[in-house]
């Protein structure tokens, strides 16, 4: 770990507040500061076609876009932004301009001049990424940064001069080969790529800047944030940061992967700009990060302040370590978290109730099937079953209920308010319900057969349930958890990202055991963001992920059409990670936490990856699908699909 980190990475571990950053001045914009928090996106069409450059960016502008970037790969295409930028002025929208850049200095410097904002990448701006190991004494290595220096300095020079704002951003699959070498493929050395060049603007006392930290991993995000974070407070640096979870995928994954990436910061105060990066249409992507917004604009916190410092957290905030905790039946220790299921309001409970947690029986095998995204325990509170359920599933209720109906049947447990613990005897396992507003959890100690199920009635839960984590650390209380969230929204899309807003951060610090969603949303919604928010966690793994950039102007085929290609023909492949990316700028660098990987190398052509190596090269765009299938059969990972 970087040895200079010695401060927190938020303004409070235990009390939400959003950390102060100098403000960033971007066109008639700004960020950072007393800023509120800007939404930003990104065209999918070429640069150098004016017409469908403003079309797009006037769509996403009207949908609530602040910041367009545009992609610069060459000269020519960082000249056009001058034609773009007036186009869109003629026709009334001065939205800032942001150029993506990554290979090509000097296209930097000429869109510079033109529009209010470039992006740099650290890892190829000025370096080079070969997946080479290289041996760097102190000497040549301080060579190469003195090579970089040279370099970069030019743009700083003139972003200067010309008022223009800069964003050094930081990928977590293009980190150059210098820096693998040394600080490995890491937050840490994601975090010294970024400082290197955050170095050369102080020299050139160049402060309009603002620093990501992107990655397709949540965990490596989250943590390489909070590792800036904390790098930045103890040098006395404050730059705003955009935040955005890379890759995130399409549909329910990618507004899950990123509500819990996102979320996770956002809930401690970090993050100026967000941009949600979706396998869809640009002008897709503004609400979904206006409603994630939102959440932090209507929040309703604990009423009493905790006192804290940071350096009592029970954990390591920069790297991932699971709680200990006592296993209790299939909960806690090193069980995967288990998922909870309500059907608490439901009268007349019967099988046909369960197909919504994964859960099918059919009627004509008297057969239950349980899928990989099956229920693990139902809440059936004061209801009553009258059937067998699956010998896997546990049965929760009242403890008037559970000692009237169900005591000593195998598979049922009670759950009881803490104030009703004293009607347990000594040997029962059961469920007990606290409040994370409430510090007194020593009688836990005398109940070592009880499972917490942990909740909130205020939405800082971030904060309450790490005071609880740190609560039961001090107090020796290893006791399994659950946790909770619980909206009341009628959008579905707003109830996915807030509830992994809620559940991100603390799932990303190794605690919970389980979590119990509730809401006025579907059973299979429900079940389905539980499962997505563990997946996004990588707390269980319960179906094929993939790694799917959004388009931009570099994308050298339908990605849309392509993801869903590859998903309908994969999504069975359970814990299989699948990279699809539009170019090679992305492309093997991001997913190399991937298995297989599907890269555009040029119009109509795809490399296809094994992990980071290619293996079949210049495939023709029609046959690549089934060429990536081959390819995952010839190294056994492919089996068959279960018949529908």
């Amino acid at each position: 770990m970087n040895k200079t980190i010695t401060e927190s990475y938020c303004n409070d571990y235990f009390n939400r507040s959003r950390f102060e950053t100098i403000k960033v001045k971007v066109g008639n914009t700004s960020i950072g500061g007393d800023s509120s928090i800007r939404v930003q996106s990104m065209t999918t069409a070429d640069t150098k076609d004016t017409e469908k450059s403003v079309s797009e960016s006037v769509r996403m502008i009207d949908a609530g876009c602040e910041l367009v970037r545009l992609t610069a790969p060459s000269k020519k295409d960082a000249e056009n932004l001058a034609v773009i930028k007036q186009k869109l002025v003629e026709r009334g929208y001065n939205t800032p301009l942001v150029a993506d850049i990554h290979f090509t200095p000097n296209a930097a410097l000429i869109a510079a001049k033109h529009i209010e904002k470039v992006r740099v990448n650290p890892g190829n701006y000025a370096d080079k990424k070969k997946f080479e190991e290289i041996e760097y004494t102190d000497e040549s290595y301080a060579a190469e940064l003195k090579r970089i220096e040279e370099k970069f300095t030019p743009l700083v020079l003139l972003c200067k001069e010309y008022g223009t704002a800069m964003r050094i951003g930081t990928n977590h699959g293009s980190l150059s080969d210098r820096i693998l070498s040394r600080y490995g493929d890491t937050p840490d050395g994601m975090v010294e790529s970024a400082m290197e060049f955050l170095r050369i603007c102080d020299k050139h006392n160049f402060h309009d800047v603002v620093i990501s930290m992107k990655a397709s991993n949540t965990l490596v995000m989250v943590q390489a944030y909070r590792m800036l974070a904390s790098v930045m407070k103890g040098q006395n640096k404050s730059y705003p940061l955009h935040l955005g979870v890379t890759e995130a995928g399409d549909g329910e994954d990618g507004r899950i992967k990123s509500a819990v990436g996102i979320g996770a910061l956002l809930e401690d105060g970090l993050g100026d700009t967000i941009r949600v990066s979706l396998t869809e249409k640009p002008e897709a992507e503004m609400p979904v990060a206006q409603k994630l917004i939102q959440k932090f604009n209507s929040s309703v916190y604990n009423p009493f302040p905790i006192e804290g410092k940071h350096s009592i957290l029970p954990y390591n905030p920069f790297h991932y370590e699971r709680r200990v905790s006592s296993a209790i039946e299939n909960i806690g220790d090193h069980n995967v978290p288990v998922v909870f299921a309500d059907l608490s309001t439901i009268e007349a409970i019967k099988p046909a109730h369960f197909f919504g947690f994964g859960l099918n029986y059919s009627v004509p095998l008297d057969k239950w099937n349980l899928t990989d995204t099956a229920a693990d325990i139902v809440y059936i509170g004061d209801q009553t079953i009258k059937f067998e359920v699956p010998g896997t599933v546990k049965i929760v209720c009242t403890y008037d209920n559970w000692e009237n109906q169900y005591k000593g049947k195998s598979g049922f447990f009670p759950l009881v308010e803490k104030n009703e613990i004293g009607k347990i005897k000594e040997n029962d396992i059961f469920f007990v319900k606290h409040f994370a507003e409430d510090s007194d959890t020593e009688y836990l100690l005398n109940f070592k057969n009880a499972v917490v199920v942990l909740d909130s009635k205020h939405s800082n839960k971030t904060q309450l349930y790490r005071f609880i984590y740190l609560n039961f650390a001090n107090n020796k209380i290893k006791n399994p958890v659950i946790l909770c969230s619980n909206h009341q929204t009628e959008d579905p899309e707003t109830y996915q990202l807030w509830a992994s807003s809620d559940l991100g951060s603390v799932l990303i610090d190794g605690f919970g055991d389980g979590i119990w969603l509730a809401g006025n949303q579907s059973a299979q919604l429900i079940n389905a963001t539980s499962f997505g928010i563990l997946q996004a966690t990588r707390s269980r793994i319960s179906k094929t992920e993939y790694i799917s950039c959004p388009s931009c102007g570099r994308t050298l085929f339908d990605l849309q059409e392509t993801t869903a290609k590859i998903r309908s023909k994969t999504s069975h492949l359970k814990g299989l990670k699948i990279g699809i990316m539009g170019c090679i700028v992305n492309g093997p660098g991001e997913m190399a936490d991937a298995d297989y990987g599907y890269v555009g190398t040029g119009p109509g052509k795809i490399h296809l990856y094994k992990e980071q190596t290619v293996v079949r090269k210049n495939i023709s765009e029609t046959e690549a699908v089934d060429e990536l299938i081959e390819l995952i059969k010839e190294n056994g990972d492919w089996v068959e699909p279960k018949p529908e």
